[in-house]
């Protein structure tokens, strides 16, 4: 019986949005998932999961679980609702979307949906349907889009260097990610590495848990990370510590950078970054002398205005000492690259033929509230959470309190956002429904069927998005096609990398390596001149600086009246809002914190462990004071993205995030806020 093993657990894949897409192993008694453990068969998780992923069982069965369609008849955000059915809801779905597109057309009708699961399948389940309704497009690029634009202005979008290589590096930078809590499964190939003799680095602005477990920690100030990076390649310049062939042969622009990096002397960028100008000398001289030096980024640096930036510079370092084509060297940003399926079996793109409007689903608040011509009339969420994970959340609450705005929401428990829907309709979780997983930090690919039947009347998006294609009348074969069927189609896109794998393959529910290159630079570079770009003539045609530029990340909105830099990382017991409904993780997590200086909490007569108000011009929020020099002066942090009902006040972090895009690929700058403390 495919997913199970010799122990009798069911074989499954946790679907968040993590790099790690681990192989799990769920028990179940009597149709309940009673334990979830690693499959120590998967080549990268290696039987371990996360602390979060331990408790599956009680998200699948908590007590916040939607079980049924609900009505709401009560003010919105009060979370008064009836019962009724799915004939019920689905018909009032298709008679308000006609009566809206009658009214205003097709566009007024807005989807919103992310990475509440990472299935192929379900994720894009809503595309063709929308794209068939001609409702107004989503950009969908919250998360990681600056960092994927950075990266490939510098080396093109490929994949990037395999997280298993790291084991034969001597030096492994970890630049802007708190790997033991967002990457865990890399940690262990980077300890084999250490004990050959490798240094771990970290650069981040606080010291999380793992740059506590670094061997060298330099803390540099939000936003600065180009400046941190164009210091190092002063440096190597400087000691000529550079491999000249490899630069003359892969890259293109590099007699262009030079004058510039004269202006990033260590000292300079010492006072840019806050990290004392030694450090930088020493990590450029090791990263310089190093036989294989690897770095692994995270998301932290492209979360500011100018991210996209940050990562096109931080993305350049590898070429200036050629470590790429080295064993154990290299460059980590996403995998993604080489999942190169046949997306238009689940997009359907062609589909449209109105060319809607797109909106930028970080500005969903100001859409809600100040769009015309249509404004949005109904908007219909699944896989997200905008209450609390969309920027600037009071606009967002004030447009999801709108009377005349139609909200329908697709979620597995009662979440802050479904509180505001007229509509909600129950979600299977993962572990009812069928898919296809990929990964943006492994290379291995995974098929999940369920473990145990839908609790309640929960439906999967692909069966909900289906019947209603069908209440419309919509004939096309996509709206008809089965999971395996739709995955048979992904796997047809002729790519070298999927080359051998087949569904029959997948359908024993155990990982399947891609046929991924061990030197990346054999398969070229993904750049408009094949080569890696010093000098970028796309991002001059576009307006943007075409060399690497080292200009901090500002928050304009608050520049010069709040003193304070406010960065929102992710906390160890959550994942972006996700696992806010278990108790236990809440419990350990504890309550919602503001690390602060001593020296700015003095200043502002704050002590530790009492309540303070955090506020800029876009929202106040309650939190509990840390003082701790863990942080710099100046820059405070407050980890994980806590439900509001769970915070004093009821507002969350996202009050105080802007809606103001990013230099490239126009995501959200959630690190880069100013605000003050009392």
């Amino acid at each position: 019986m495919p997913g199970l093993n010799e122990l009798g657990y069911k074989r499954s894949v946790c679907p968040h949005d993590c790099p790690d897409t681990c192989g799990l192993l769920v028990g179940v008694e009597e149709g309940r998932v009673v334990s979830v453990k690693g499959d120590p068969d998967h080549p990268f998780t290696r039987g371990a999961v996360c602390e979060k992923v331990r408790h599956y069982g009680e998200r699948i069965h908590s007590s916040l679980r939607v079980h049924h369609p609900l009505k709401r008849v009560g003010p919105k955000g009060a979370g008064a609702f009836k019962r009724i059915s799915w004939d019920q809801a689905l018909d009032e779905i298709v008679d308000r979307y006609r009566g809206i597109i009658s009214d205003f057309g097709s566009e007024a009708i807005l989807p919103y949906s992310y990475a509440g699961t990472m299935g192929v399948v379900q994720f894009h389940a809503g595309h063709p349907f929308f794209h068939k309704l001609g409702a107004s497009r989503l950009k969908r690029t919250i998360c990681s889009a600056a960092a994927e634009a950075g990266f490939s202005a510098s080396m093109g979008n490929i994949p990037t260097t395999d997280i298993e290589s790291s084991v034969d590096s001597d030096l492994i930078i970890l630049w802007g990610t708190n790997t033991l809590s967002t990457n865990m499964h890399a940690w262990p190939f980077f300890l084999k590495a250490r004990k050959k003799g490798a240094a771990i680095v970290a650069i981040d602005p606080y010291e999380n848990r793992t740059a506590k477990k670094a061997d060298f920690h330099l803390k540099l100030k939000p936003g600065t990370d180009a400046a941190l990076a164009l210091g190092i390649m002063n440096v190597l310049v400087k000691n000529n510590l550079l491999d000249e062939t490899f630069i003359r042969e892969h890259t293109i622009g590099f007699e262009k950078l030079k004058p510039r990096l004269n202006e990033y002397a260590p000292q300079r960028v010492a006072d840019i970054t806050g990290v004392p100008a030694s450090q930088i000398q020493d990590l450029a001289r090791r990263y310089g002398f190093a036989r294989a030096p690897y770095i692994r980024t995270g998301w932290g640096p492209a979360r500011q205005l100018k991210g996209g930036m940050a990562m096109r510079t931080i993305a350049l370092l590898p070429a200036l000492v050629g470590a790429i084509h080295k064993k154990g060297g290299g460059i980590t940003r996403s995998t993604s690259a080489a999942f190169d399926f046949n997306m238009e079996a689940v997009i359907q793109e062609s589909l449209d033929s109105t060319a809607p409007r797109t909106i930028n689903m970080v500005q969903l608040g100001s859409a809600l509230i100040r769009l015309s011509d249509p404004p949005v009339k109904a908007l219909h969420v699944y896989h997200s959470n905008p209450a609390v994970v969309a920027p600037d959340s009071a606009q967002v609450l004030q447009g999801l309190l709108r009377e005349d705005l139609f909200t329908v929401v697709h979620e597995i428990v009662m979440s802050e956002t479904a509180l505001y829907a007229d509509l909600v309709l129950p979600g299977a979780t993962s572990m009812e429904s069928t898919d296809l997983y990929r990964s943006y930090g492994h290379y291995y690919l995974q098929m999940a069927h369920p473990v145990i039947e839908p609790v309640g009347e929960a439906r999967s998006a692909l069966t909900v998005f289906q019947d209603l294609a069908h209440r419309f009348g919509f004939k096309e074969p996509c709206f008809s096609q089965s999971e395996p069927e739709i995955i048979e189609s992904l796997l047809a896109s002729g790519s070298p990398y999927l080359k051998g794998i087949t569904l029959d393959r997948l359908e024993t529910g155990r990982p399947v390596r891609l046929q991924v290159l061990s030197d990346i630079i054999e398969g070229g570079f993904g750049t408009p001149s094949g080569k890696i770009e010093f000098y970028s003539q796309n991002m001059a045609a576009m307006g943007l600086d075409p060399l690497p530029n080292g200009e901090p990340s500002v928050d304009r909105e608050g520049e010069g009246r709040f003193k304070l830099q406010l960065i929102t990382p992710p906390r160890h017991q959550f994942l972006n809002s996700t696992f806010n409904e278990i108790d236990d993780l809440r419990k350990k997590a504890g309550p919602a914190t503001l690390m602060i200086h001593p020296d700015d909490a003095k200043k502002r007569g704050i002590e530790d462990h009492t309540q303070i108000r955090v506020y800029n011009d876009r929202g106040e929020v309650f939190l509990t004071a840390r003082v701790t020099d863990e942080t710099s002066p100046g820059v405070t942090v407050a980890e994980g993205i806590y439900w509001p009902r769970f915070m004093a006040g009821n507002h969350g972090i996202n009050h105080l995030t802007s809606q103001e895009l990013t230099d490239m690929g126009e995501s959200c700058a959630f690190h880069c806020n100013l605000v003050e403390v009392v």
